[in-house]
């Protein structure tokens, strides 16, 4: 007979900037939890992402691309991924098969398998690839790690997902369940407002200026059928200042209204959304401009 011991645990969600985690973990629980932009790096926090089902519960730790970090910022990104490592009860590896195998993807091989933790792989942008080419990656991953499944996905248009939770709830040991079985993150409305800001201003910006963006909420302020939120957003050089806010403001307009819908979705009522836009010289190289776009500076301690 089959096991049904209810299953509760977590799962790390390491891969490279833009292998599309953020994707994969909204189609797994079928829902936006987690912003998405076609630009790398887009996640910059740990978010815990939940999945629960009658067998159990997965908390999933979404984590930002693992790259080479150049700033203070990117320190803070790689400490906040590598040590979700270390709070796992399992590694979920997501690879992009629809680019060439590179050395980020050896050191995340290399770094997963040193966690010591029971690995699956899911290999993402299988409508992007040819089938001999999946299959040749699929070999190969499978010489290079004792991978407990390798699960070829489209995180885009859900191919496959499904089996993913069937190939992670039995790496998870037996309990009782972490969250309440309604809760989808662990992250405040107050978070997951401003990643919604800063989402709609990824969209809408050059290539330039996405690193550079940080959002901030000042003020949220519920009303018996309106909540008003005041937010900041940071960037580093006047120039900057001006891009985001564009002609005659034309761009942060469309951005607060974009975003305004989003927020208004996840909290059911009407939103009254300000924005405005300030310098903040160098703040992702800076103590003092990292705790004000609200990074905790003791994980790089």
């Amino acid at each position: 007979m089959p096991d049904k011991t209810p299953r509760s645990g977590f799962v790390a969600v390491v891969g490279r900037p833009n292998a599309g985690k953020s994707t994969l973990l909204n189609t797994l629980l079928g829902q936006k939890v987690v912003i998405i932009s076609d630009k790398p790096q887009t996640t910059r926090d740990r978010i815990r992402c939940i999945l629960t089902e009658e067998r159990g519960q997965i908390i999933f730790i979404d984590t930002p691309g693992i790259h080479k970090p150049r700033r203070r910022l990117g320190e803070y990104m790689q400490t906040a991924a590598r040590g979700a490592l270390d709070d796992a009860d399992a590694a979920l590896l997501v690879a992009d098969v629809s680019v060439p195998f590179g050395s980020g993807d050896e050191y995340l091989l290399a770094l997963t398998r040193e966690s010591g933790l029971p690995l699956v792989l899911a290999l993402n942008k299988t409508d992007l690839a040819r089938p001999a080419d999946i299959a040749a990656r699929i070999a190969f991953y499978a010489s290079q790690a004792d991978f407990r499944d390798v699960v070829p996905v489209s995180a885009l248009k859900g191919d496959n997902t499904n089996v993913l939770p069937d190939a992670l709830f039995p790496l998870l040991p037996p309990g009782p369940l972490f969250y309440d079985p309604g809760d989808v993150t662990d992250k405040t409305e107050r978070f997951m407002a401003a990643e919604m800001i800063r989402e709609k201003l990824l969209l809408l910006t050059r290539e330039e200026i996405p690193h550079a963006l940080a959002v901030v909420i000042e003020e949220m302020e519920e009303e018996q059928t309106l909540v008003r939120i005041k937010a900041l957003v940071l960037v580093e050089h006047e120039s900057q200042k001006g891009v985001v806010i564009g002609k005659k403001g034309a761009l942060l307009r469309e951005a607060g209204a974009l975003a305004r819908r989003d927020i208004e979705e996840m909290l059911g009522r009407r939103v009254y959304l300000q924005l405005w836009v300030k310098t903040r010289k160098n703040w992702r190289n800076n103590p003092a401009g990292l705790r004000e776009a609200g990074y905790r500076l003791r994980d790089l301690d």
